[in-house]
């Protein structure tokens, strides 16, 4: 197996990417300003240790995974692409659409892949979700809603919007096909004056659709939960649920007594859906496309379209309005 992929950031998350870029046997380098911690790294899984221009500059690595801080993932995904190096960064895509698309349009320059870092996309039981709604096992959607709430880890330097909700967001986008029209933001910040620690968004699609997404990093317990709810059918995607019990189906049904609608409730059903790790999905979905130069599920486009709702609904956070959005 050919050794050609850097992982820039060795740190809360990119520690994880590393361990399974190396159990697919592609991890070539690792890369940390934390020079120690970046050598322990190397020496644990024994690949070098080198500094982004060395990663850059070396014609054998092709992949560069950057697992940095958000403000820096515009300039060194421009670098790397800029000499020939496919690149996954992780969420969100950038700070802003402008940066976002100095990427995607660096990548179509120099005709290399960028793929952002939506991990639920490549989650076995979101992929389930996805198919019995486009298979039309639902009907028509009539309402999503999403619960990300944890307690901890705190961060200054984002809030819990971008933190938390570009998953969220990813997922919603996907289910739906389009992008919403409107999202309205409401927030408390109790940790730090200028850090939102909670937030619901409100998103309103074309045709009456609605969504809602709530997050926090102070809930008492945690919570990954989506609902989709249809005409025909309602599902739960419990990401804190053992495997076999992750994805419920409620085949609940609609009836009328004279003009009065009541709700005809159903048992349960859990649906199957085989075990992998998300993770290693999305970095084998990577080397997919650094060896064979797919487009990625999560390029650069779908970065952008989840760009464009957190910047919204940070607007909206800001303004206390509900903001309209523009397609991409």
């Amino acid at each position: 197996m050919k050794k050609n992929i850097a992982v820039v950031g060795c740190g809360h998350w990119g520690k994880n990417l590393v361990r399974n870029f190396s159990g697919l046997e592609v991890l070539a380098a690792v890369c940390d300003p934390n020079v120690e911690l970046a050598q322990k790294y190397a020496t644990d899984y024994k690949v070098k240790s080198l500094s982004f221009a060395e990663i850059v500059g070396d014609e054998s690595i092709e992949g560069v995974v950057l697992a940095v801080p958000a403000p820096f993932h515009a300039s060194l995904a421009v670098a790397a692409m800029k000499a020939g190096k496919h690149v996954y960064v992780e969420k969100p895509l950038a700070m802003n659409q402008i940066e976002a698309r100095e990427m995607i349009d660096t990548s179509k320059e120099k005709n290399v892949q960028l793929m952002v870092g939506h991990l639920l996309q490549y989650h076995p039981v979101f992929v389930a979700v996805l198919d019995l709604v486009k298979t039309g096992k639902l009907g028509n959607l009539n309402y999503i809603y999403s619960n990300r709430l944890s307690f901890g880890k705190v961060r200054s330097e984002e809030d819990v919007i971008w933190s938390f909700a570009p998953h969220d967001i990813s997922m919603i986008l996907s289910l739906t096909g389009q992008e919403p029209r409107s999202v309205r933001t409401e927030s408390s910040n109790i940790l730090q004056s200028s850090v939102a620690d909670i937030a619901t968004l409100h998103l309103e699609f074309q045709f009456g659709l609605k969504a809602h997404i709530s997050l926090s990093w102070i809930n008492p317990c945690k919570e990954q939960k989506l609902v989709v709810i249809g005409e025909s059918a309602m599902i739960v995607f419990d990401d804190t649920q053992p495997w076999d019990q992750k994805l419920a189906l409620y085949a609940h049904g609609i009836g009328l007594s004279g003009d009065v609608p009541h709700l005809e409730k159903s048992e349960v059903q859990y649906v199957e859906v085989a075990q992998s790790e998300p993770l290693k999905n999305e970095c084998q979905h990577f080397l997919d496309v650094v060896n064979g130069h797919l487009t990625p599920l999560t390029d650069g486009g779908e970065g952008l379209r989840v760009l464009n709702v957190l910047s919204a609904a940070t607007l909206s956070k800001n303004s206390n309005n509900v903001v309209e959005i523009n397609a991409v």
